[in-house]
């Protein structure tokens, strides 16, 4: 019998190898993308225009053909930053945009980064602390606690005291809002960052 959890790891890994390689893609295209429209529009448009450049003809030592291209190229570039303008001074969309984009990040809703798991348990702690005699905010502190202990298990943790293990002149500490063995848990999984 195939062992579930095992299954979902390696269907988590292909996920994630898809969206590395998504976002590679999706890092190159916004120049890649301006490229091709310029070029594609330079060449569709030189055909009705090309009449006014003569190849014979120079200016400055080029050939007006290359200024006419140019100049087609350039004013492509100045329509598609124009029409982004617009998008961002005039319509405002980015702001839906970034909404949707923050309510889908992990991050902004149930998920912990490291970093900020570290600052959401000290400050648990020191509230608990604080308030020690009122129960309620005891059993609160109690939860951001177990939360931080649920994130321990991500992938995100274990990179992170990775690194905090290699840059950090002390090796990483046991957390005591995490369970025994988190940090060593941690230190041992092995990342496949080469696909």
């Amino acid at each position: 019998m195939a062992n579930p959890s095992v299954d979902n790891r390696q269907e988590n890994l292909i996920k994630k190898w898809v969206m590395r390689q998504y976002w590679r893609v999706q890092q190159s295209q916004a120049f890649i993308s301006i490229g091709f429209w310029a070029t594609t529009l330079t060449l569709l448009i030189w055909p009705y225009v090309r009449w006014r450049f003569k190849a014979e003809e120079t200016t400055l030592g080029l050939a007006n053909t290359y200024w006419g291209l140019s100049s087609i190229f350039i004013g492509v570039m100045v329509i598609v930053l124009f029409i982004g303008w617009v998008y961002d001074r005039v319509l405002g969309l980015w702001i839906e945009w970034r909404s949707v984009d923050t309510e889908r990040n992990p991050f902004m809703t149930y998920a912990l980064s490291p970093t900020w798991m570290m600052s959401m348990a000290m400050q648990a702690e020191i509230l608990k602390r604080v308030a020690s005699d009122d129960e309620n905010v005891v059993a609160q502190a109690e939860w951001v606690h177990e939360w931080c202990r649920t994130q321990s298990g991500e992938e995100i943790f274990a990179r992170t005291v990775q690194k905090w293990d290699e840059f950090m002149p002390t090796p990483t500490p046991d957390f005591w809002f995490l369970e025994k063995g988190a940090v060593e848990n941690a230190r041992k999984l092995k990342f496949d960052d080469n696909n």
